[in-house]
Parts: C-alpha cells; sequence; structure tokens
C-alpha cells in the first residue's frame, strides 16, 4: 500500500470517529459558522432514510394520472379526488406528499397545480414510462439482502421482464409480448441521443452503425441532426428489419440499411466509420462486454470510430446514479454493472483500440461517453 492509500485510510477512520461522536453533532448542530454543513446533513442523512416513500409518491402521481390532471389545473383536492377515483382526504394526502417533493404546488388555498418538477415529469412521457417500469425493481428490492445473497442464482423479476424481452446475453428472438419494453426503449432514448449531439461531432463522419440500436429511435435523433450520414442499425433480424422501416419513413430509404444479426455470434458489418453502442454495454458482464467490444474492433479499420454512451459510475455530481441506483438495478437484472469511464477505457484498449477518452456531458444522469479509436 502507498503512503498516500494509507493516509486517506487514515483520513477517513479518523473523520468517521469524528462524525459519529454525540458530542460533536451537538456541537456542530449549534455552532453558527458550520450549523448550515450539519443541517444539510442531517437533511440528507433523512433523505437516504425516507427515499422509499419519496419514489412511491412519485409513483403513485405516475400511476394514478394526476400529472395528467394537475395539468387541467388550478383543481380543487375535491375534483382531483372525483377524477382519480380516491376520497377527499387521500387526494389531499397525496397532493401534500408531493408538494415538498415538487410534484404539486398549491398557490392558493385549495388550489392544485403541477410544481417545478411535476411539469417536467408531466410533459415527459419518457420519464414517466421508467417510473413504470421501476415497479418491477421494486419487487426485487423489498427484501435487498435476500437479493444480494441469492448472487444472481435465482430468477428476479426484472431479470424474467429482461430474458422474456430477449434483450439479454445475446438472445436470438425478441419476446412476442413486449409493449413495454419497446415504449420503455423508445420513450427515454432521446434522453441520450440528446447528450450524444450535444457533446459529440459529426461532421467528419460519413456511416454510422448503431449495434444493437432497436427500432432506430437513437440513429433517428443523429440522422436528423446530420442529414449527411448513411445509417446502419444491426440488431436480431426482426428488431432491425422493423427499425430500418421506421427510419426509412422518417428519413428516406436511401439512407438506411438493416443489417440483422446476433452481436455476440455475428461478424459486425464493416464499411462504418463511426459505430455507437447505446446503453448496451453496461447490461452484460464483462467477459461478454468484452468479446462485444474485441468483435466491434475487429471490423473497424485504423482510424474509426467507436462512441460508447450510457449512464457510468463514478461521475462527478451522478455518483449515486452510478453506482447505487444501477448498480442495485443491473444486479436484480441478472446481467452487467455500471463501469466508471476509466474502466470502459481500459477494456477498450484491451480489445485492440488504439485510445479511448471520456466526453464529459451535461446530464450525466441520462448518460456519459466515451470515443475510442481503432
Amino acid at each position: 500500500m502507498s503512503n498516500w492509500a494509507a493516509f486517506k485510510l487514515g483520513y477517513v477512520a479518523r473523520r468517521n470517529r469524528v462524525f459519529a461522536s454525540p458530542k460533536f453533532q451537538h456541537w456542530a448542530a449549534r455552532l453558527p459558522l458550520i450549523r448550515w454543513i450539519a443541517t444539510r446533513r442531517a437533511a440528507g442523512a433523512f433523505d437516504l432514510l425516507a427515499g422509499f416513500a419519496y419514489s412511491q409518491v412519485l409513483r403513485a402521481y405516475v400511476e394514478g394520472g394526476l400529472f395528467d390532471i394537475l395539468t387541467d389545473g388550478p383543481l380543487a383536492a375535491a375534483a382531483v379526488a372525483e377524477r382519480m377515483g380516491l376520497s377527499e382526504s387521500a387526494a389531499l394526502t397525496l397532493l401534500r406528499a408531493g408538494r415538498p417533493l415538487m410534484l404539486s404546488e398549491e398557490p392558493a388555498a385549495d388550489h392544485w397545480m403541477l410544481g417545478e418538477q411535476g411539469a417536467v415529469f408531466a410533459s415527459n412521457p419518457g420519464v414517466q414510462a421508467m417510473v413504470r417500469h421501476h415497479r418491477l425493481l421494486y419487487t426485487d428490492l423489498t427484501d435487498p439482502i435476500a437479493l444480494l445473497r441469492a448472487d444472481r442464482a435465482e430468477p428476479t423479476t426484472l431479470s424474467r421482464f429482461w430474458t422474456y424481452a430477449g434483450a439479454l446475453q445475446g438472445a436470438t428472438e425478441r419476446g412476442a409480448d413486449t409493449a413495454e419494453y419497446s415504449e420503455l426503449m423508445a420513450a427515454s432514448q432521446h434522453f441520450v441521443a440528446d447528450e450524444v449531439l450535444a457533446s459529440v461531432g459529426f461532421g467528419d463522419a460519413q456511416r454510422l452503425l448503431d449495434v444493437g440500436g432497436g427500432h432506430g429511435a437513437f440513429l433517428r435523433a443523429i440522422g436528423s441532426a446530420h442529414p449527411h450520414l448513411h445509417l446502419g442499425l444491426f440488431d436480431l433480424p426482426e428488431v432491425a428489419t422493423t427499425g430500418a422501416r421506421v427510419l426509412g419513413e422518417a428519413l428516406g430509404d436511401s439512407r438506411v440499411t438493416a443489417h440483422p444479426g446476433n452481436f455476440f455470434s455475428d461478424s459486425i458489418p464493416q464499411g462504418y466509420d463511426m459505430v455507437s453502442l447505446i446503453r448496451i454495454l453496461h447490461d452484460h458482464d464483462d467477459a461478454p462486454a468484452a468479446a462485444l467490444l474485441a468483435n466491434i474492433r475487429r471490423s473497424l479499420v485504423p482510424g474509426a470510430r467507436l462512441l460508447i454512451a450510457e449512464p457510468m459510475a463514478r461521475i462527478p455530481g451522478a455518483e449515486a446514479m452510478g453506482e447505487a441506483f444501477f448498480g442495485l438495478y443491473l444486479w436484480a437484472m441478472g446481467s452487467g454493472r455500471p463501469r466508471s469511464p476509466a474502466e470502459i477505457a481500459a477494456m477498450c484498449r484491451a480489445a485492440g483500440f488504439t485510445g479511448a477518452r471520456f466526453v464529459a456531458t451535461a446530464q450525466p444522469v441520462n448518460a456519459s461517453v466515451v470515443m475510442a479509436t481503432a
């Protein structure tokens, strides 16, 4: 162990002993100069304690249609209750619960409207689709220790969903009834596309291949912004065919090529100077993820680029999203893990890429970017 590592370990241990002291907590809460720090930390601790309730309030707003209802506001609690099929007391409890979370607001007595966060959720069907989807995760996290002790050896609610959707481990066919999967992917993909468009240049690219691109939501966003690009879509046969048709109708058939196949067992199509992996790598464990990167590298000529965009671990300002949320989500899913940009860059180099660099994005909770060069 280096001297610096030993110093850091000693510092953290001493800091924790101080913070755990009731005398220190009592003193910190009363000293004017640092009272605001103590207050902020106490509020953060309570948010950890009560966060499960906050998420269920959000879920009730989404599944109860309350965002749509409040869009017509201001409304009295009685009117909200009637439209939700609740008693007035129940509706008022939910409205008040959402008020400190900025989901709802009461600017005048018994005149309820959307709050600041509520206005964002109401206007964004992609976010609401994600909230509805998370009911599966809530089920799996009922007993988090049991989930971890199972060590991915037993099926979970999430793993059953993703297995049935045919979206993991190179499934050869998509499930027949995957409306929720399709809605989730299509409605939420623009979050990633917006971050990529704002942080990555496509002016020197001519041909872009999206590997595992589904029905083409990402390619449609990129292709609309960069009409010079020819777009390739590589996914399972029935998915690629449908996606290419949708893309062709939106952007023109001459700009789109469908490539049916399995990205684990089939060669990646050649002739593209940029390949994208959008929310794909973190879905897979290290061995299959490394194999996928190596498969892509074999398809690229020197100088071609690989764009990896997904939520990543250890990003300043988005640490909790990366390892707390996605760490448990992917564990429950039964495949994959969140990786830091440094880990992804190292995997790219191991797969034969000459270099890889991190590209910062404005909203890393939606996605961060790593660009690798063949």
